[in-house]
């Protein structure tokens, strides 16, 4: 289990190697071959800030190479709101005075209607909050199925499962991936942002991922929640992640996430940390020079201006038109929000823009013929 390497990475001595870095180590990593974890501190370092031109058309070279010109799209869909955790940023916080909503299988079913006459998504990712007695694994595995007539790739991002759960979702009911933020990997503090409810659980939450890969999850997804603790550490602790995965789950394929944290509804909390543009471009530059093959997802969280600019040079996946809200797109429009949005594009505009820098919307990249040779 990944628990049992990363307690052994030491969080403050990592940060420093970051810092240490110099010019001469961010041009060894330009050049590897093979770029190590060791390499990617270096790209993400300050002394990387000077090499992001470069740096830039790297990505997009091996962006190319990889991908093409092409995005992949997705549409993400809230189907509760109800959540027992007291995550200290989130609008969904046990605590916050709301709205609990838990969609009827009917009001699910109408939510995929209207989405799919938002634009041609095939790409469906399911959101819940963390009530596993309200809305538990039986209650995620209805809502696949019902979006089986609509959607050919079904992904989820909900509370960390048991590996028998994961292996049922996918075998039995179409799962085709996992997507599961760490949040952060600093573990004396996670638990300051954690502090109630099955959330506050870093070892169980972590060690999901190979839960994930052992049930034989298709695609996993990751991410940390920027604004928490000191990005450039807890990316690279992700990089470490990324790495485990990959040697261990050779078979499953890896997206990753750098969400910044954006206001939510209930208020007061203030990012601890501020990730400048800059930042995420060299982020991302240094995520696709460390692992070529990697998805590296971007949401609505961001401006449609870095959207659009970094769809070119790094970015292979993003999402449109989302609402975060559990029955947004029909439903209940003015449902409380997660968290507010930056990209409220509509979809054709979105088609539009990608289009003129150069790139090529991809609605499907998974049909249901080849579920028969999942594991």
């Amino acid at each position: 289990m990944f628990y049992d390497v990363i307690k052994h990475i030491d969080w403050e001595e990592t940060k420093a190697r970051i810092l240490a870095k110099t010019d001469n180590d961010v041009k060894n990593a330009l050049n590897a071959l093979h770029p190590t974890v060791d390499d990617f501190m270096a790209l993400i370092s300050p002394a990387a800030d000077k090499f992001i031109e470069p740096m830039a058309r790297l990505s997009r070279k091996l962006t190319r190479e990889r991908f093409g010109k092409t995005i992949n799209m997705f549409i993400p869909i809230y189907i509760t709101n109800s959540c027992t955790n007291s995550c200290v940023y989130c609008g969904f916080h046990v605590q916050n005075k709301m709205k609990r909503t838990i969609l009827t299988e009917d009001e699910i079913v109408r939510e995929y209607e209207a989405i799919k006459k938002l634009g041609p998504f095939d790409n469906l990712l399911v959101l819940t909050g963390e009530n596993p007695r309200l809305a538990g694994v039986d209650y995620i595995a209805r809502a696949l199925d019902l979006a089986k007539p609509y959607f050919n790739n079904l992904q989820i991002e909900v509370m960390p499962l048991k590996e028998e759960d994961y292996a049922l979702l996918a075998r039995d009911h179409g799962l085709d991936g996992v997507i599961c933020f760490q949040e952060t990997y600093h573990e004396t503090n996670y638990k300051k942002y954690h502090p109630h409810g099955m959330k506050s659980n870093y070892e169980w939450r972590l060690n999901g991922f190979d839960r994930m890969g052992r049930a034989g999850v298709h695609k996993i997804g990751m991410g940390a929640l920027i604004g928490l603790e000191d990005w450039r550490t807890d990316v690279t602790m992700m990089a470490y992640h990324l790495r485990y995965l990959e040697k261990h789950y050779w078979r499953t394929q890896y997206s990753v996430n750098f969400p910044r944290m954006r206001p939510s509804e209930n208020g007061g909390f203030q990012p601890n940390v501020i990730m400048s543009d800059r930042e995420l471009a060299l982020a991302t530059f240094a995520m696709r020079i460390f692992d070529p093959d990697v998805d590296i997802s971007y949401s609505t969280r961001e401006s449609p201006e870095i959207r659009n600019h970094m769809a070119t040079l790094g970015v292979t996946t993003m999402s449109s038109e989302s609402h975060t809200d559990p029955g947004g797109y029909c439903c209940y429009p003015t449902a409380l929000e997660q968290f507010h949005v930056a990209d409220s594009r509509r979809t054709p505009q979105v088609i539009a823009d990608l289009k003129a820098m150069g790139v090529e919307p991809v609605w499907k990249n998974w049909d249901r013929c080849f579920d028969h040779g999942k594991r």
